[in-house]
């Protein structure tokens, strides 16, 4: 069978199998399973144990549980409702001060946990209620919150950059390094809606909440700063050349545990016990995913799908932007069904090659990629996080979860456009720091 033709066959076969309800990591597995056989011979299956645990023999990946049990470790505490109270009394009196606060504070306990559902369940908790109550709309009290947590897979350190980086062979330093400015650029495109929105409604009185006394502005710090110094220290570390990321993670971990025990009094051995359940779960199941990924991409390059794709699209005479706009429906349409692991874990062998045989920086595209992924997590059929703020706030509708969201996505959009038009926003500071790529 031609290897192109195929490739429609797997990617059919893929979507079946996934929509049937399997994990992603058991989908991947049969998938591959069953094209090695057919096309291969059973013989061929004798490789897939040493490619599943081969694709786990890589220090790189240690960075994952860590950073997954720093995320953890602040999810469980007050931090997220600290950070947000800080920020509400530092800004004010600075006009849509409160949803400024919520957004803010999103950015930061994105970066610090590097999640997405524990961003919009810790800063939820404590918005949507007190955006609610000063009279914000419901849309832009929900929907705020739901789009500020989509920023934890792209501000590091992020698990998601991490998955892509082993999924590509890429410098995770650079990737992280590649969503900040991006990652910066979102926040101000959702303030900018929000304040436009809020100035909109015509209540003046959301333009200003109230007054704080300077000792209730420094009071809050001291249970705020501990966790931003740790997320700055893990940063220089990296990017100092004193430690590797799997280095830094671990010692962001130990130190995240710490704080935690002494400044929210995380003693109970249960309260420790479940935040190290938790993440064990959560970095197996990643890890699984990327180990049978890893048996996917043998599967496509055994079989030359990978390649001859690559071939085909350098022999299309087609604008390389019309390309990338193709790329873009797919990854948006995969977001809206898939988590964004198993589309990067899936995705990555195949579009690699096209991105690169189409002239596009891999790192730059990691961020393209990444803001599809975020769109997809306040999209529905899955949207994860629409379904997070539905459970904070069960009296407010779904569809108005999701009608408040939709400025966002097209902030997202905006995003995309512009990186897209100045690629620098992703691509100069990581060649600042790290140098050109080679």
């Amino acid at each position: 069978m031609d290897p192109l033709t195929l490739s429609g066959l797997v990617a059919l076969c893929t979507i079946l199998v996934l929509f049937s309800g399997v994990s992603v990591a058991i989908g991947l597995l049969i998938v591959s399973a069953g094209f090695l056989i057919v096309f291969d011979g059973v013989r061929s299956l004798e490789l897939m144990p040493e490619i599943l645990f081969g694709k786990l023999d890589n220090f790189a990946l240690l960075a994952i549980p860590m950073f997954i049990i720093m995320g953890s470790s602040i999810a469980s505490t007050r931090a997220g409702a600290d950070l947000y109270e800080a920020l509400e009394r530092w800004l004010t009196r600075v006009p849509g001060g409160l949803v400024i606060s919520n957004l803010g504070a999103c950015a930061l306990f994105a970066a610090m946990s590097g999640s997405s559902p524990a961003t919009c369940a810790a800063i939820g908790k404590m918005g949507i209620p007190e955006m609610r109550k000063r009279g914000y709309p419901d849309g832009v009290a929900a929907g705020s919150i739901a789009a500020g947590g989509t920023l934890g897979i792209l501000i590091p350190p992020s698990v998601t950059m991490i998955v892509y980086g082993i999924a590509t062979e890429s410098s995770i330093g650079r990737l992280f390094l590649a969503g900040v400015f991006p990652g910066l650029l979102l926040v101000g495109l959702f303030m900018a809606w929000s304040l436009y929105s809020t100035a909109r409604s015509g209540d003046r009185n959301l333009l200003n909440v109230g007054t704080y006394t300077w000792r209730e502005k420094f009071e809050i710090l001291p249970r705020v700063l501990p966790f931003l110094f740790i997320i700055l220290g893990v940063l220089y570390a990296m990017y100092g050349g004193i430690a590797t990321p799997s280095e830094t993670a671990a010692v962001g971990a130990l130190l995240c545990l710490i704080i935690a025990m002494v400044i929210y009094k995380l003693w109970n051995p249960r309260d420790l016990w479940v935040v190290l359940k938790d993440s064990t779960r959560e970095s197996v199941m990643i890890l699984f995913i990327i180990a049978a990924a890893g048996v996917f991409s043998y599967m496509l390059s055994s079989l030359f799908i990978t390649q001859s794709i690559a071939e085909w699209i350098g022999t299309l005479d087609v604008n390389r932007w019309w390309l990338m706009g193709a790329i873009n429906v797919f990854l948006l349409i995969a977001g809206f069904f898939l988590p964004p692991v198993a589309v990067i874990l899936m995705a990555a062998p195949i579009l690699l090659p096209v991105i690169v045989t189409a002239g596009f920086d891999p790192i730059w595209f990691a961020v393209i990629l990444t803001i599809n992924m975020e769109i997809g997590l306040i999209s529905p059929p899955v949207g994860l996080n629409l379904y997070v703020i539905n459970g904070i706030a069960p009296d407010i509708p779904l569809k108005t979860i999701l009608m408040g969201s939709l400025p966002f996505v097209a902030c997202m959009v905006l995003a995309i456009l512009l990186l897209c038009l100045f690629p620098g926003i992703a691509t100069w500071l990581p060649d600042m720091v790290m140098g050109p790529a080679i």
